[in-house]
């Protein structure tokens, strides 16, 4: 029976969701192997191996790994900081130590992939070239010996890799004549998922009403599995809500108040993490009793987070709770000694908390509660969030000399604090009578060539292990001198102070002696040997000149080097005029004369405020003059305001360098003013204010407003109140403008020398409504139809329309009469208004003008003008029509015209 179920889930699965078809009962166990950082111990520096026990089933309270895919992958552990100098390292001229450029990652290798092996990636650079080998377990693999391991380019290749002969820790170590370095640790673990057991599950029995457990009971697994739960029959599965709770921690399946429909056969399915293999478990029957129906009890918490749970900072925290109860018990959780992260989500009808991206702060006692009519069940549990060792402090590749004292100290961060641990060329260090290791401090006395090497700090708690790694060299050579301190002639003034180079090369430190001539030079107040060696002479005098020799010697050898001294009369200097003052355009010649030893070439350099003059940039504007070995002359040409400042004059010889400034004070137009600002506006006004600009040395004696408007043709002068805007006044008001026009406004500032350059424009404002002050203009008469009366103006620019509205007011009256007939045309640009009555005799005077309005009230009206209605047509026929034949084909015709009121006739028609 239980065959022939399995062959029918098998045929449901394939035929609904193909990928469940591995999950069959009876396929045999997949694997897959996995490459981890060792994450809870310490590095495998000391070579021991250490116990990892098979992950059967996960305690409780989750922290979230990483999502696994069906390809190899890497993860890295935090990562190794190792500081050095890149320059000298990225020299290949030079020699230097291993350093590692890759280190083994973790890694998972599905047993199906077609490559079937394993590779684990160490890189590392030095000069010369470094060379590899690998441990397992702390034992140096033998590469040569095994054929399924082979190296390249410092990388592991393991091929046909199983569990009993491959599992275990790595750890890559690379040498060169420098000495050698250890990589950090990993894991390579195998991946598997074992078949349940095949024995039938009894039957759970229970009352309507009651709580259930359901145990999964999982096989034997590594790493990671996914719970879920089928009931009856594929693809129906188990819906968690508040009443049912799947954990992925025990896996169980939980019903806190079973009913009548949950009566069936409840399966288990199990997925790894890994190889997305799956298996199902027998199934579970579950029934109801007939002797009744439970009764409402209070919540039983049945599956909690544990007392304490830990998680690495940054990670997705997930605790769980859940409690049996009739009725249905309710969860909610609070932090007891604070609140709630903001960040926190409840999941699975508040019977998940999660709290993503954990941190330091997170940490504290958590309590979720179940809770129902009949009474409430608590649960208490702490979070304790770890960091890795974090950098602080790190190492630096080293040179010393023979016989100095080494100190090294690298500081980490993290929870627990880490502890420190030394390596040298890989191999762990320990304290001896030279040798001094506190908290994370190297201190080696009296160093000999014995100690270079390569050297290691790792930093460690529970949770993981860093490296910092250096080279530390040991000098032990005879002084040279390099080729720019040797044969030196040095050249001074009286008074100078001297220094003669003399820093030999050489470990350990050379002892150096001073010669002058023949004699051994003894020290005094002004003639002192430096600590690096040098010679310094103070207030040097004609009594210094001559050679001085200097030797170093060490217990390898000696070398010395010779210099020259000679000591001149120092350069004097005079720049004139001191202080200048100019016009814009004007121009002016500066005068650098040098007083020098005779026996010294000198050279001049001009500046402007510091930096050097560039004849050839500058417009034409400066010209270098030189009259004579001994002065030079600068010519600056039509002076602009940029021109102003402080002007140098350098004279350098092979003993000294002299300078002298002069200032020039250049007077000009004013600059602009500053920013105009409208600080209020009327319908006729504004009142404006501003900033003074730079008065270029001149003081400002008068501003200029000026205004624009779309109306205006450029900027223009407008009237102002005060009339004229003295140079001590920062505002004003323009006045006389249009209402409800746009302006921008800007200030221009005069001084004795001229007009400056205006302000910025001010922001566009426009002036308020007023009423219309500006009638049409040439109001007359147009030609109509008959009975008509057609009145025509010229339309007011909108500039004049002061407001919005605006419109006409056409007022008429038959001559001689008194009443105006007034009628509104609405449209701004109208320029004729047509009145008809058919009472009206043709050409009947009319006195007429036009007015103005917007919506602030009527305008003026136009001068009164008369003009006439349309004409009549003609009444009358002409009388006396005569023809006279002239030729041909000429005949005259002639009549008479009777004088009508109706209008004067346009033509006739013959």
């Amino acid at each position: 029976m239980w065959l022939s179920w399995k062959l029918l889930l098998f045929l449901s699965l394939t035929g609904c969701l193909s990928e469940y078809s591995e999950a069959v009962p009876g396929v045999p166990t997949s694997y897959a192997a996995i490459l981890r950082i060792k994450s809870g111990s310490s590095s495998l520096a000391s070579f021991n191996s250490k116990n990892r026990p098979r992950l059967s089933s996960p305690s409780l309270g989750s922290v979230s790994s990483p999502g696994w895919r069906g390809a190899a992958q890497h993860y890295h552990s935090p990562t190794n900081l190792y500081h050095f100098s890149e320059t000298f390292k990225n020299d290949e001229s030079v020699d230097y130590g291993p350093v590692f450029v890759q280190e083994p990652d973790d890694m998972i290798f599905p047993t199906d992939s077609e490559e079937k092996k394993v590779s684990l990636n160490c890189q590392a650079r030095g000069n010369p070239t470094p060379t590899y080998r690998w441990l397992r377990n702390g034992t140096e693999i033998d590469v040569e010996s095994d054929y399924r391991f082979s190296l390249i380019e410092g990388s592991l290749i393991i091929n046909n890799p199983s569990e009993m002969k491959d599992s275990g820790q790595y750890q890559c170590l690379t040498t060169n004549m420098f000495g050698s370095i250890l990589s950090r640790e990993a894991i390579l673990q195998f991946a598997y998922l074992g078949n349940f057991s095949g024995r039938t599950r009894s039957a759970v029995s229970v009352r309507e009403g009651q709580g259930v457990v359901l145990m999964c009971s999982p096989p034997l697994h590594s790493p990671e599995i996914i719970y879920s739960w089928v009931f009856n029959e594929f693809p129906s599965f188990v819906a968690e809500d508040s009443r049912r709770f799947i954990s992925q921690e025990t896996g169980n399946l939980y019903i806190s108040k079973v009913q009548t429909s949950d009566v069936g056969s409840y399966i288990c399915l199990v997925k790894n993490t890994v190889t997305n293999a799956r298996v199902l478990s027998p199934p579970t029957p579950l029934t109801l009793r007939n002797d009744g129906v439970m009764g409402e009890y209070e919540p039983k918490i049945e599956v909690h987070f544990p007392y304490t749970v830990t998680a690495a900072r940054g990670t997705t925290v997930r605790m769980e709770c859940f409690a049996l109860g009739n009725p249905v018990p309710t969860i909610s959780w609070r932090k007891v000694n604070g609140h709630n992260p903001s960040k926190a989500r409840l999941r699975k009808s508040q019977a998940v908390l999660e709290i993503p991206n954990v941190q330091l702060e997170d940490s504290g006692i958590y309590e979720c509660k179940a809770e129902n009519s009949r009474g409430r069940n608590v649960f208490r549990g702490q979070l304790q969030v770890y960091t890795y060792p974090h950098w602080m402090e790190k190492l630096n590749d080293t040179q010393l000399d023979s016989g100095d004292q080494l100190r090294w100290e690298c500081k980490a961060t993290g929870k627990p604090r880490p502890t420190y641990r030394w390596l040298k060329n890989g191999v762990p260090l320990w304290p001896q009578s030279r040798i001094e290791m506190i908290n994370g401090v190297l201190m080696i006395h009296s160093v000999n060539v014995s100690d270079a090497g390569m050297y290691q700090c790792l930093a460690e708690n529970k949770y993981g292990t860093i490296y910092a790694s250096a080279e530390l060299k040991i000098l032990a050579s005879a002084p040279t001198f390099p080729l720019n301190q040797m044969k030196k002639t040095i050249i001074v003034t009286k008074g100078q102070e001297v220094v003669i180079e003399c820093k030999p090369q050489a470990s350990p430190k050379p002892t150096i002696t001073w010669k002058k001539g023949d004699k051994v030079l003894r020290e005094n107040k002004r003639i002192t040997i430096l600590p690096h060696g040098s010679l310094r002479i103070l207030n040097a005098s004609k009594s210094d000149e001559g050679r001085y020799l200097c030797q170093g010697v060490n217990v390898f050898g000696s070398a010395e080097i010779v210099a020259s001294v000679s000591v001149k009369e120092p350069t004097r200097i005079e720049l004139t005029p001191k202080k200048i003052e100019l016009t814009v355009g004007e121009s002016i010649v500066l005068s650098c004369k040098a007083l020098h030893d005779s026996t010294l070439d000198v050279t001049f350099y001009w500046t402007h405020n510091g930096q050097p003059i560039d004849f050839e940039k500058e417009g034409g504007h400066f010209e270098s003059i030189k009259a004579q070995a001994s002065s030079a002359d600068l010519m600056i040409r039509n002076i602009l305001l940029m021109h102003a400042g402080r002007y140098g004059c350098r004279v350098q010889t092979a003993a000294d360098t002299v300078s002298d400034e002069t200032e020039l004070l250049v007077r000009g137009p004013p600059g602009p003013p500053g920013v105009v600002i409208v600080e209020e506006i009327t319908d006729t006004t504004a009142t404006l204010s501003w900033s003074p600009g730079a008065d270029n040395h001149s003081p400002i004696s008068l501003y200029n407003l000026q205004a624009r408007s779309p109306f205006s043709l450029g900027w223009q002068t407008v009237k102002t109140v005060p009339d004229l805007i003295s140079g001590d006044m920062e505002s004003a008001m323009a006045v006389e403008l249009n209402p409800w026009v746009e302006y921008e406004f800007r200030v221009v500032a005069t001084n004795k020398i001229g007009t400056g350059d205006p302000s910025a424009p001010s922001r566009v404002i426009r002036t308020n409504e007023a009423v219309p002050k500006t009638p049409p203009a040439n109001v007359s008469g147009r030609s109509g139809r008959r009975h008509e009366l057609v009145i025509a103006w010229e339309p007011v620019s909108e500039e004049f329309q002061s407001g919005e509205g605006f419109g006409y007011i056409v007022a008429f009256r038959p001559n001689g009469t008194r009443g105006w007939k007034e009628k509104m045309v609405t449209s701004s640009d109208a320029s004729k208004f047509i009145y008809r009555d058919e009472s009206v005799p043709p050409l009947t005077p009319f006195e007429v003008k036009v007015g103005v309005y917007n919506n602030k009230g009527d305008g003026p009206f136009s001068p009164i003008v008369v003009i006439c209605s349309a004409e009549g047509e003609p009444t009358a026929a002409p009388i006396d029509v005569k023809a006279t034949s002239l030729s041909v084909s000429e005949i005259l015709v002639a009549w008479k015209h009777i004088k009508e009121s109706l209008g004067r006739p346009q033509g006739f028609e013959v």
